[in-house]
C-alpha cells in the first residue's frame, strides 16, 4: 500500500523526538505540489515515496530537519524548473537546504562497471558523508523504499540497482551498524539479483522453521523461567538466520543447507551490563559450551559500535543455538547504528564522540582533492569498508581495529602518522617480528621509533593494506620529497617508453609527456612526474595515452624525413621484387598499414595475431599473397625472424596516420581474438555478454572448453577499433566476479 502523511505523523509521535510538526508538515505540501503531475513506475503518486522514505528516517529516530529533507529530496532535481536551494533555505532552513544538496549532488552508483564517472560519485558521496553524516542515513531510507518497490522496474534496471544495492549501499549500513536497514537490503537485492537461489532458501527457511519451531520454544522456555529465578529483568527473543546470510554460507563455503549449524539464535535484552555477564553465566550453566563460538563484543566492540555478548551452546537433540545478550541500549544501537544516539545540535550528545566513530569516513575523503585517480579512490575504498576486521591491542590496552590483513606498518599510522613515519620496527606479543607480518585478532603490538629515522619506504605503498596508511604515506613523500618524487616519476615512465617505443626518441617521449601532462590538467611537466613519483597518480592508467601521442609523434616525424623521390634499389635477391614497386610511401586499400617504398600492394592482417591499429606490427613478404602483417610479439613473427633463409623477408611497416588518429570515430572492422579464464559458474555467459552489449562490440565466434581444474576457458572473436579499444574491452571483462584473467589470445 502507498505510504500516506498519515502514517508519518504516527511514527512521528511514537518516536524517541520532539519534532516539529508544523514544519515537517509544510516540507510535505511543498512536496506535494512540486510533485504534482508526476508518478512512479509502479503508477502511483511521486509523491508517495517521498512519504516512505520520510517514514523510514523517522523510525531511526533522526530529527525535524532530517525528515523535512526526505519529504524534499528529489524536489531539486526531479523540479529544476518549479524550486532551487535558495528557495528551500529560505522556506526551510539552511540545515535542510544543504542536506538536500548532499543528497542531490550524487546520483546511482554503477559500482559493478567501475567507470570513472561512477567511482567520482561515490567520491562525492562520502564527501557528502563526512560533512554531514545524516546525508547517508536519508540516501540509505531512499535506497531502502526504492529496494522495497524494486518489481515496477526493468529486469535490467532491477539488476543494475540491486547490484549497486548489495556492493555499496548494504555494506554502508553494515559499516554504520544499521544492521535492520542492512539484513533488509541484502535480501532484497538477493531476490533480483538470484531469484532462484532466493526461492530455495526462503523456501528450506520456512520449512526448518515450521517443523523445529516446538523445539526452539522449548529452549525459550527453559531460559525464561530460569531468568525468573533470578529475579533479572528481560526481553527475550527467538530468530533465525536472514535468508542472504544463510545463501552467502552455503555459496561461500559450499554447504548444504542442513549444515548450517547456526540457523537458531536467541537474543536476551537486559537492564545492565552487568546483567549481560551475569546472564552468560547462567546460559552456560543451563547448556553446553561450544568451544571458541565465544565473543565479547561488550569490552572489544565493533567499529561499527556494535556491542553484545555472544556465545554458541548446545541445546536439545545436539542442534546448536547462538545466544546473544545485551542491554537495551546496546540493542538500539546493534539495530540502528550510530543513528539510535544521534542527537543532533542537542545538549546531550559527545561530539567528538560522534567524531571520532565517524574518522573513517573522513580518511576515505581527506585525500580527494590531491588524488585524481578514481581507482586509487576505490581500490582503498573496497578494503576499509567491505572487508571484516581485526582488533589489536596496543601495549597499553587499548583496542585499534584494522581491516583483515593489515601489518605492523598499517597498526602505526592508525595510530599516528608521526608514529608511522619514525618507525623502524616492531614487536607483536613481546617478540620483534618484521614490519610487514600480518597482524592477528588480540595480539599486542609495539611499534619501535627512533628520532633519527629517515622516513617511510616507497615500497611500503606496496605492503600497507589501509588507505590511511597509503594516504599519510604519500603525504609525507609529497611534502618532504618532491625531487626525488619528480626524478621517481620521470625513471617510471622513462622505462616505460623504452619498452613500448619503437625507435626510442628522447626529444619526442619529452614532447609526449608535456602533451598528455597538459590534457590531465598539469601547467608543469614535473608536477605530473611529481604525482607519478608519491603515488597520487597510476602510471598504468596513462601508459596507453603516452604510447599513442608517442606513435603519433614519430609517425609525424618519419611522414616529414621521407624522401618522396627516391629511388628503390634492389638485387633478385631482395624478396621486394615479387611486389610491385613505387617509388614513395603508400597505404594499403584500408589505409591503415604503410608499407615503406610499395604501393598498390596486397596488405592482410595475420589471423594469428590479430594486430590492431596501436600494436607495433611487422610485415613478411608471402609469396603471391602481398605483405602479410603481424605483431612483433606474434610467435610465428618471433620464429620466423629467427630463421636465417626467413630474415630478409621481415620488412618495416606502420600505422598509417589515419588509423591511428580516427580511434574512436572508426567502424569496428578489425577482428582480434580474446581468451577469457574463468570459473565454470552458471552465470559467466550472460555476464559476459552483457559486457559486449554495453560496450556494443560485435562478437562473431564463441568457444569454450573446460580445463582439468573445472575452469573454462573461453575464446572470443570479436569487432574493435584499435589497440586501446581492446584493452578497454579486457579491462571490462577482468571485472567480471568469475573471471581469472583475459588476454588477448594467438590462434
Amino acid at each position: 500500500m502507498p505510504s500516506t502523511y498519515a502514517e508519518l505523523e504516527k511514527q512521528l509521535k511514537i518516536s524517541k523526538r520532539k519534532h516539529n510538526f508544523d514544519k515537517i508538515k509544510s516540507a510535505y505540501e511543498y512536496a506535494t505540489e512540486m510533485h504534482e503531475g508526476q508518478f512512479r513506475k509502479s503508477g502511483e503518486p511521486y509523491i508517495t515515496h517521498p512519504i516512505a522514505v520520510a517514514i523510514i528516517v523517522a523510525e531511526l529516530g533522526l530529527d525535524s530537519d532530517s525528515v523535512c529533507a526526505a519529504l524534499l529530496h528529489d524536489t531539486i532535481e526531479d523540479c529544476r524548473t518549479k524550486t532551487n536551494l535558495d528557495i528551500l533555505s529560505e522556506k526551510f532552513g539552511k540545515d535542510v537546504a544543504e542536506l538536500v544538496d548532499g543528497l542531490t549532488k550524487f546520483t546511482d552508483i554503477q559500482f559493478e562497471n567501475k567507470e570513472y564517472e561512477s567511482i567520482e560519485n561515490l567520491r562525492k558521496m562520502f564527501l557528502a558523508m563526512s560533512k554531514d553524516i545524516r546525508v547517508i542515513f536519508i540516501k540509505l531510507a531512499d535506497r531502502l523504499h526504492n529496494m522495497r518497490t524494486l518489481n515496477a522496474k526493468s529486469e535490467k534496471s532491477q539488476r543494475s540497482i540491486a547490484l549497486e544495492t548489495m556492493h555499496v549501499y548494504a555494506p554502508l549500513a553494515h559499516r554504520l551498524g544499521i544492521q535492520k536497514i542492512k539484513n533488509e537490503l541484502e535480501n532484497l537485492a538477493l531476490k533480483y539479483l538470484d531469484p532462484i537461489g532466493y526461492e530455495e532458501v526462503r523456501r528450506d527457511v520456512e520449512y526448518k522453521y515450521g517443523e523445529s519451531k516446538q523445539f526452539l520454544n522449548n529452549t525459550k522456555d527453559q531460559i525464561i523461567e530460569k531468568l525468573k529465578e533470578m529475579n533479572i529483568k528481560f526481553k527475550l527473543e527467538g530468530r533465525v538466520k536472514s535468508i542472504y546470510s544463510i545463501y552467502k554460507k552455503m555459496y561461500n563455503q559450499n554447504k548444504s543447507f542442513d549444515e548450517i549449524y547456526d540457523f537458531y539464535a536467541i537474543r536476551v535484552i537486559v537492564d545492565t551490563e552487568l546483567e549481560c555477564y551475569t546472564v552468560l553465566g547462567i546460559i552456560h550453566e543451563m547448556f553446553n559450551l561450544v568451544p571458541g563460538r565465544f565473543k565479547d563484543y561488550i569490552s572489544t566492540p565493533k567499529p561499527n559500535m556494535y556491542r553484545s555478548l555472544h556465545t554458541t551452546v548446545i541445546g536439545r537433540k545436539d542442534v546448536p543455538i547462538e545466544v546473544q545478550i545485551r542491554t537495551w541500549e546496546m540493542h538500539e544501537v546493534a539495530e540502528y547504528g550510530i543513528a539510535a544516539h544521534w542527537k543532533y545540535k542537542s545538549g546531550d550528545t559527545d561530539k567528538e564522540n560522534i567524531a571520532e566513530k565517524l574518522k573513517w569516513i573522513k580518511t576515505l575523503v581527506e585525500n580527494e582533492s590531491d588524488d585524481s585517480d578514481p581507482d586509487e579512490f576505490l581500490r582503498p575504498l573496497k578494503i576499509d569498508l567491505f572487508e571484516d576486521e581485526i582488533f589489536i591491542f596496543t601495549p597499553k590496552g587499548d583496542v585499534i581495529n584494522l581491516p583483515v590483513g593489515s601489518n605492523a606498518i598499517d597498526f602505526a599510522y592508525s595510530i599516528h602518522s608521526q608514529v608511522g613515519n619514525k618507525m623502524i620496527g616492531a614487536k607483536v606479543n613481546g617478540v620483534i617480528v618484521p614490519i610487514d607480518t600480518e597482524l592477528q585478532t588480540g595480539q599486542i603490538c609495539e611499534v619501535v621509533t627512533s628520532s633519527s629515522s629517515k622516513g617511510p619506504s616507497r615500497d611500503w605503498l606496496k605492503i600497507v593494506k589501509t588507505s590511511e596508511a597509503k594516504n599519510k604515506i604519500r603525504q609525507y613523500f609529497k611534502k618532504e620529497k618532491r625531487d626525488e618524487n619528480i626524478v621517481e616519476g620521470r625513471t617510471d615512465v622513462d622505462r616505460e617508453f623504452k619498452r613500448f617505443a619503437k625507435t626510442y626518441d628522447e626529444n619526442l617521449k619529452n614532447e609526449a609527456v608535456e602533451n598528455v601532462a597538459k590534457r590531465a590538467g598539469f601547467t608543469e611537466v614535473d608536477d605530473f612526474y611529481n604525482n607519478i613519483g608519491y603515488g597520487g597518480l597510476s602510471l598504468s592508467r596513462y601508459i596507453a595515452r603516452l604510447k599513442d601521442e608517442y606513435d603519433r609523434l614519430f609517425a609525424e616525424k618519419e611522414s616529414k624525413n621521407a624522401d618522396p623521390t627516391e629511388a628503390i634499389v634492389t638485387t633478385d635477391k631482395d624478396p621486394l621484387s615479387e611486389i610491385k614497386r613505387e617509388k614513395k610511401n603508400a597505404s594499403d586499400a584500408t589505409q591503415s598499414v604503410i608499407v615503406d617504398s610499395i604501393d598498390n600492394c596486397q596488405v592482410r592482417f595475420a589471423k594469428c595475431c590479430n594486430p590492431l591499429p596501436g600494436d607495433n606490427i611487422i610485415g613478411y613478404v608471402t609469396r603471391g599473397f602481398g605483405v602479410s602483417v603481424h605483431k612483433y610479439d606474434c610467435p610465428n613473427a618471433i620464429e620466423g625472424l629467427k630463421k636465417p633463409e626467413e630474415r630478409d623477408r621481415w620488412i618495416t611497416v606502420r600505422w598509417s596516420r589515419v588509423s591511428l588518429e580516427q580511434g574512436e570515430n572508426t567502424t569496428g572492422t578489425f577482428e582480434t581474438l580474446i581468451k577469457i579464464y574463468a570459473t565454470n559458474s552458471l552465470n559467466i555467459y550472460a555476464d559476459i555478454s552483457s559486457v559486449f552489449a554495453d560496450l556494443r562490440v560485435p562478437v562473431h565466434t564463441m568457444n569454450s572448453k573446460e580445463t582439468s581444474d573445472g575452469d573454462i576457458i573461453i575464446s572470443l572473436t570479436v569487432s574493435c577499433k584499435n589497440a586501446s579499444h581492446v584493452n578497454l574491452i579486457v579491462e571490462r571483462l577482468k571485472k567480471i566476479k568469475d573471471v581469472i584473467d583475459v588476454t588477448r589470445g594467438f590462434s
